[in-house]
């Protein structure tokens, strides 16, 4: 249609200009469509859009095509009321311009939808120009919605802020009451030649309500009028940015905020809201930095819990709902360029980029900023090549001035479009080569300013001051002093905490020059002064002492030191010294209520407050283990000796409360809980650990044998969680009413608001970490705090149920059927065959050599396991080691875990014993089903048959992806294409047996720690006989060589995902592995009833050889997936809830 319609303009064209000798124009029109990208259609769903900016793209290059094959002139993007659709439309015409046809003129023309002077998306009529002028159109105007009386203004300010033409065609004035147009032809055209008079536009016509008369009459009204005469340059020398509104970034203006706050790796407020997708209230934090000053607001969501580019794309769809944060530029920030993708597509307004580099050299840094440009953002450039981040001040500049010359040269990027950031690196390490890094930075952005015209120069300002964390006076101090210099050399932007910035003048003087000569680096002593300051200034400090100086204090020095330090050397001693100064310690008890717990309160108050960490807390537990240990014998003497002397036995209780744990039922994982005793002993509390796999009846027979004041439940695996609900029941049908805490990897808040706490009318509550379960038991065991706490955790938990329901009727899911239409369908034909395994049945790894494993271990969980986690850039392994605040604590751990790794690989302690089988297999809709060798599958039954479950979830507006099943992964038996699937399970043993004996001497470091190393020679054993299946094994990628970090970024082909994790989140099927592979009479791995494996440190999982296959989530499904599964499986509807409960999209109750 738009062909032939274009065809026939086209001729009528060149018809009347045969007539009249006066060349005509044909122009095809791109309307607005009746879609938009930055209004949800929905009033509930803000962040809710019906259409993708890539399926916009698609469709105006549909549109586009048949206009150009029909011979327009001119491509017309018009009547656009939302700017982001343009910004599509205009992707779209560029793309057929590159790719296929001759560059055509293009005209540009939004739509202001009321005397506001707005766009129905909200934008200003300058920052619709803003946002478009990337463009480059050769016209660019307004139509529609207004008469021309009423566009009149709005007009102006367009030819104010462009050097294009103007073109202008308004309505026959606005509609009456019954939708018609009343303006006459003679009227219209008086108001479009006042216009042309004037010298505000270049084209004129109409729109709604014009008729043949009013063209001809305007026409004629003009026909004598001089056009408008273009300004040959707008805002020279200006960054033009837009939200809502324009921000414009010139040679007077003042230093510009970007806001920092929105970053989930930068703000734990606004990351704890977006991991529990609560962006709604995340929005909160972007309104706040906007109202305290930030002028531009970064975006970041790059953290590996998220899908980024979905984060920023949900996150930037609420922006655009909020007015009042909109109306400011975005920043997207990003390390990953497809999160970068995915916001750009959503923004209407002009942002900037953060961040490309030259770090993987020439070919992908142009590319990059040619994306970038043809999404019309600004962009910041690291000064960072393919030899690394620049430091020095030469190397800064090289850099940058590289980086201008090839987007100037290569792209034609805009000068005034480039923002180079030349790294503000942290000084006050302690390091010499660091102190110049401020000094560097500023001469760098000196030089930047001079000799690269139109640049703008930014950066993160919280790297200053990284070395003195915990210290805000101190810190904001710096960033003011340093702001004040390097805005006078040039700097004119940078990321920081709007409204957190002191003026200059109000640092305290002392202060003042201490950042003065640190920045500067005009003392040597700069940091150690400024340390002395902030201890002076500050709340102080204890000294710390370096030698065995400490020996020299009195005995309860001693003792407070030895526990505050972790130092066993002397405790025994100290402890018998104390013992028998009967004096002032009469009875043994005495020593352990006295400067034993004294020691441990400033243990718990450190590790509280952040000032200590996990490691220390526990070799501190270790300590007080041994004193008390001492002690015990003496104790049980005195109480034989009053026994005797009274006929009675005194019941004295030193501790604060005492509290049961237990791992319940079917679980065998227990490293956490054991950590969460261990705090809690420090914490004066007495624990009766009951270890793992412990039943119900157990655990409350122990926590009334105990008189326990709370019990606390642990589960890694997700039956523990109905296990959990089962306890809870128990408790109160037994009318036990003591609080019940709720820990471990598989639980949460949610669960525990929804599915355990209506079971039970005492307090329930989920406990995050060890270092939140000290406070919550301090607070359900004061009397005067309990009942108001309880208080708050049953409001808080019923705004969670609430939240909950209401998401449940939120949440849509397409039908299985319409799920599987929508699956990922493979042209099995068109592809290479699948590669056949060298051997097919098992294959069995006895005694497997422990030392090949060491290089394949993934640190990044061992230190997680002791809650040491590194702040960004120094997050993952071995960069934690250089952390401000953990990296010391860190590399000791590092170093206890290495002296014992290679004592219990020299000394054979621990055995590693696995087995991997491969099998001829075949799909059938959403299973796998695996055949005998040498069987012929579509006339054999199968052996074994493993089930998939499918996504159901819609996807988010912004994917296309498809719904995924493993399935989708193994050629169809309808295909005649044979293909195979693998499975293994890995384990190590001895661990145990291990952390048992540690136990028994007092050592929880070291039983922890066993069991830390443990768990990561078993993933490594998982890792290293993956890269050997797939090199020799099965072969398939036998001409792989890749480096570990590469495998731990999944660089690999293939997969290996495992039942019971988010792939296949069923752990029933295991039950069809360890039947298959015979795994538990080859390698001893057992399975639980509630299907963990034992022992603990063990891995299995399924292997997948097809190029295509990846990792993902099935999420929350729906009930008629779960009745088809059911069926498929055999099993009850209501069986199959109980093992799939984490994934329901429905609540069962």
């Amino acid at each position: 249609m738009n062909m032939c319609s274009a065809g026939v303009a086209r001729k009528a064209a060149e018809d009347i200009s045969l007539q009249t000798g006066i060349k005509r124009y044909v122009a095809g029109a791109l309307g607005p469509t009746n879609k938009t990208l930055s209004v949800s259609p929905s009033v509930e769903r803000p962040d809710y859009r019906n259409i993708t900016f890539d399926e916009l793209v698609e469709a105006y290059k549909e549109q586009a095509k048949g206009l150009l094959d029909g011979g327009v002139d001119i491509l017309l993007i018009e009547t656009i009321f939302d700017t982001a659709n343009a910004k599509a439309a205009l992707f779209a015409v560029q793309k057929l311009f590159e790719e296929e046809y001759v560059p055509r003129p293009v005209f540009i023309s939004g739509t202001i939808v009321d005397k506001s002077g707005r766009t129905l998306s909200g934008q200003t009529g300058e920052a619709f120009v803003i946002s478009v002028s990337h463009a480059d159109p050769l016209c660019i105007g307004l139509n529609c919605a207004l008469g021309a009386a009423e566009m009149r203004p709005f007009i102006e300010t367009i030819g104010k802020c462009t050097t294009a033409y103007v073109l202008c065609y308004p309505n026959a004035g606005l509609p009456n009451t019954f939708g018609d147009y009343d303006e006459t032809p003679h009227v219209m055209a008086m108001h479009l030649k006042d216009f042309a008079v004037d010298g505000l536009v270049n084209i004129v016509g109409g729109c709604c309500g014009t008729t043949p008369d009013h063209i001809r009459e305007i026409a004629e009204a003009v026909k004598n009028c001089k056009p408008r005469v273009p300004p040959a340059t707008v805002f020279e020398g200006h960054m033009l940015l837009s939200g809502l509104e324009p921000f414009r970034i010139g040679p007077y203006t003042n230093f510009v905020n970007i806001g920092e706050r929105c970053n989930v790796a930068g703000s734990r407020r606004f990351a704890k809201l977006i991991m529990a997708g609560n962006y709604e209230e995340a929005l909160s934090v972007a309104k706040m930095q906007v109202e305290m000053g930030a002028q531009v607001l970064d975006i970041n969501m790059d953290d590996g819990m998220l899908d980024g580019p979905s984060a920023m794309t949900r996150f930037c769809n609420f922006i655009a709902s909020e007015p009042d944060i909109a109306k400011v530029p975005l920043c997207i920030d990003s390390s990953n360029f497809a999160v970068i993708e995915a916001g750009l597509k959503c923004c209407q307004g002009k942002c900037i980029v953060n961040s490309i580099s030259l770090k993987e050299g020439e070919d992908d840094f142009l590319e990059k900023a040619r994306k970038i440009k043809k999404f019309g953002a600004a962009v910041v450039v690291m000064a960072f090549d393919e030899e690394g981040q620049a430091t020095e001040t030469d190397t800064k500049i090289r850099v940058c001035t590289r980086a201008y010359h090839l987007l100037l040269k290569k792209l034609g990027f805009n000068p005034n479009d480039i923002i180079f950031d030349p790294n503000i690196l942290t000084i006050g390490t302690g390091m010499e080569e660091h102190n110049l890094y401020a000094v560097n930075f500023i001469n760098a952005t000196k030089v930047i300013k001079e000799t690269l015209p139109g640049a703008k120069v930014s950066g993160g300002l919280s790297n200053l001051s990284f070395s003195f964390r915990g210290m805000e006076a101190i810190r904001e101090a710096m960033h003011g002093v340093f702001l004040y210099h390097a805005i006078k050399f040039g700097m004119d932007m940078g990321i920081v905490n709007a409204g957190s910035l002191p003026v200059y003048d109000d640092i305290h003087k002392e202060l003042l020059q201490l950042c003065e000569d640190l920045i500067w680096n005009r003392d040597p002593e700069a940091t150690e002064k400024l340390l002395h300051y902030a201890q002076t200034q500050g709340k102080g400090g204890k000294k710390v002492i370096q030698t065995d100086e400490w020996r020299n204090g009195p005995l309860e020095e001693r003792l407070e030191y030895a526990l505050v330090k972790g130092i066993e050397k002397y405790i025994i001693e100290d402890t018998e010294e104390a013992r028998l100064n009967q004096e002032k310690y009469p009875r043994p008890l005495n020593i352990i209520e006295g400067p034993l717990m004294n020691g441990m309160k400033i243990v718990g108050d450190l590790f509280g407050a952040g000032k200590m960490f996990l490691p220390q807390v526990i070799k501190s537990a270790r300590v007080m283990k041994k004193a008390v240990g001492h002690l015990i014998p003496f104790m049980e003497k005195e109480r034989e000796e009053t026994k005797v002397l009274t006929g009675k036995i005194e019941d004295e209780d030193p501790y604060q409360g005492t509290i049961v744990l237990a791992t319940v039922k079917g679980d065998v994982h227990d490293i956490g809980k054991n950590i969460v005793g261990v705090v809690l002993g420090c914490n004066n509390f007495r624990v009766i650990d009951l270890g793992v796999m412990t039943p119900c009846d157990k655990i409350l027979k122990a926590a009334l044998d105990h008189k326990a004041d709370i019990i606390g439940l642990s589960g890694l695996i997700t039956p523990s969680l109905d296990e959990m609900i089962f306890v809870a029941k128990e408790m109160e049908r037994l009318a036990i009413k003591i609080p019940l805490l709720i820990g471990g990897a598989t639980t949460s808040r949610t669960h525990t608001a929804v599915k355990i706490a209506p079971r039970y009318s005492a307090p329930v509550i989920h406990v995050l970490d060890a270092s939140k379960s000290v406070v919550v038991c301090s607070q359900l065991l004061d009397e005067n705090l309990k009942d108001e706490y309880f208080e708050e955790i049953l409001e808080e938990y019923e705004d969670i149920r609430q939240d909950h329901y209401e998401s449940l009727k939120e949440r849509r899911y397409l039908t299985l059927r319409q799920a599987r239409e929508n699956g990922f369908h493979i042209d099995w034909l068109s592809e290479p065959p699948p590669v056949k395994p060298m051997f097919l049945g098992t294959r069995v790894f006895e005694d497997y050599d422990l030392q090949k494993l060491v290089d394949y271990i993934d640190w990044k969980p061992f230190f997680d396991v002791w809650q040491l986690r590194g702040k960004y850039p120094n997050r993952g392994f071995p960069k934690i080691f250089d952390d401000k605040t953990v990296g010391e604590e860190a590399k000791k751990v590092y170093d206890d875990a290495q002296n014992m790794l290679q004592a219990l690989i020299s000394q054979k302690k621990l055995q590693a014993r696995g087995v991997v089988g491969f099998w001829p297999a075949q799909s059938i809709q959403d299973d796998i089903h695996l055949y005998a060798e040498g069987a012929v599958p579509q006339a054999s039954e199968p052996i074994a048959t493993f089930y998939g479950l499918r996504q159901q979830a819609e996807k988010d507006s912004a994917s296309s992806d498809p719904y995924l099943c493993l399935s989708d992964f193994i050629a169809p038996l309808h295909s005649g294409i044979p293909d195979y699937l693998g499975l293994f399970a890995v384990a190590c043993f001895g661990v145990e047996e291990l952390s048992k004996a540690y136990e028994k001497e007092c050592d929880d470091y070291s039983s922890i720690m066993v069991k830390a190393l443990g768990d990561r020679l078993a993933e490594a054993f998982a890792e290293e006989l993956h890269e050997r299946v797939r090199r020799e094994l099965w072969g398939y990628s036998s001409g792989e060589q890749l480096a570990v970090a590469d495998l731990r970024r999944l660089r690999y082909e293939g997969i290996r995902p495992a039942p019971g994790y988010p792939s296949q989140p069923d752990h029933t099927e295991k039950l069809t592995m360890w039947r298959l592979a015979d795994v538990e009479q080859r390698t001893g791995i057992r399975l639980t009833e509630s299907l963990a494996m034992a022992p603990a440190s063990a891995v299995s999982g399924l292997y997948f050889s097809n190029l295509k296959s990846k990792y993902f989530a099935v999420g929350k499904i729906s009930k008629d997936q779960i009745e088809d599964y059911a069926s498929r499986k055999n099993m009850s509807v209501a069986e199959v809830e109980k093992w799939l409960g984490p994934i329901l999209g429905y609540d069962t109750d």
